[in-house]
């Protein structure tokens, strides 16, 4: 229990990385000149060298273990990326920095879920894999208001050099505290390195779940961790303690939404009707930040609120394909699926970022987020009709 407390610790910072620039949006832009691109560039490279670390990820978890795979990673990814960020003259060091947290980040999740797997009966899969999620999400309550204040009471400098040292005793933690679980099936197969992906990729049963794998993710963390405060500055005049309480009430909405779906699937038998029902939650809600960006201030975080709530399905979608993953693949089949939900979340940043710059309107400054939040809407409705053909996966389903 004590390796499974440090690796929820771990996630807490895990979250906190992937969502605190859009606190820091202000300050950094003032004082290094990080522009809204420059923004857009270093969340989307968090989620990019976040997703394609875990194909090696999914082999080094197979092969040799939680333990080892999660404490050196997070040491070097994330001790690094905070200094380095702490030490930035440049935005191209902030990109940089977020390269780095990305990578060190990646394991930390992954990690969880094998023990998981390994150690308990599929049925539990979803809750456990929720309820860590909702208490990692800790991390965006942190990294809303609490930063903020931090931020004004001692510099951004100063924060990022203390996240240096607490990531480096949290990797510390992992290394000492994390048994691996035993597995010799996983073992002996996980010489097959990378190929077991290819493997994977013939399971046709997972092809309709990937594209919202990809894309349920992104609305909730890229409008919490980018485009929220943007939006919030430029249309209503937020400064950044405005900011920081409203992106607190979505964090903490995101943290009721992981818990909130963890016991669904076995409430009701079924994991493919929640994901549907939660998504469509969601995309009437980030659809109403589109046609209505300007109504007030109320209305935008109250809609926001709702994207962060219905948006917590990843540990449900996780369980509906890990249904379907051999045994000797547990590894690689849930960085494979992480590896679309990061990597479309990174996408989608970089796509966003693109979609913002080019409809701005200097006499409306809603325009370029009305068109932002129509096109995640757009994005997220495809991903849900080509869900509506995958096979149902019960929670006392075994492979």
């Amino acid at each position: 229990m004590a390796g499974i407390a440090a690796l929820a610790i771990a996630y807490v910072l895990s979250q906190f990385y992937r969502a605190f620039l859009a606190v820091l949006t202000p300050v950094l832009g003032t004082e290094l000149g990080v522009t809204k691109g420059d923004f857009s560039l270093a969340s989307g490279v968090f989620f990019l060298t976040f997703a394609l670390s875990q194909f090696p990820i999914g082999v080094a978890l197979d092969r040799i273990g939680p333990r080892r795979t999660a404490a050196v990673l997070l040491a070097a990814g994330a001790g690094g990326g905070t200094l380095l960020f702490a030490f930035a003259t440049a935005p191209w060091m902030i990109i940089a920095a977020n390269a780095l947290l990305g990578i060190g980040c990646a394991p930390v999740l992954m990690a969880s879920l094998v023990i998981f797997a390994r150690l308990y009966r599929p049925a539990k899969f979803a809750m456990l894999t929720s309820w860590l999620v909702a208490f990692g999400t800790a991390g965006n309550v942190i990294g809303s208001a609490p930063l903020a204040y931090a931020e004004a009471a001692f510099g951004w400098r100063a924060v990022m050099l203390g996240l240096c040292f607490f990531s480096l005793l949290v990797a510390a933690a992992l290394y000492l505290l994390v048994r691996d679980p035993d597995h010799p099936e996983a073992a002996r197969k996980g010489a097959a390195g990378f190929s077991g992906f290819v493997e994977l990729f013939r399971l046709r049963v997972l092809w309709p779940i990937i594209p919202l794998s990809a894309v349920a993710y992104a609305p909730s963390i890229g409008i919490r961790g980018l485009w929220a405060g943007p939006y919030l500055a430029d249309v209503f005049g937020a400064d950044v303690f405005l900011i920081g309480d409203v992106t607190f009430f979505m964090a903490l909405a995101m943290v009721a939404g992981a818990f909130v779906y963890g016991p669904l699937d076995q409430l009701f038998g079924t994991r493919k009707w929640v994901a549907v029902s939660g998504t469509s939650m969601c995309l009437l809600a980030v659809a109403g930040l589109g046609f209505f960006p300007q109504t007030s201030v109320g209305v935008s975080t109250a809609l926001l609120i709702l994207v962060g709530l219905a948006g917590g399905n990843y540990g449900l979608l996780m369980a509906h394909s890990r249904a379907f993953l051999p045994p000797h693949l547990i590894g690689r089949g849930v960085t494979l699926m992480n590896f679309f939900s990061i990597g479309g979340a990174g996408v989608m940043q970089f796509a966003t970022g693109a979609v913002v710059t080019h409809s701005i309107d200097p006499g409306d400054p809603a325009a370029a987020y009305s068109a932002l939040f129509l096109f995640i809407a757009l994005v997220l409705a495809v991903a849900l009709v080509i869900y509506l053909f995958s096979r149902d996966a019960k929670p006392s389903h075994k492979v």
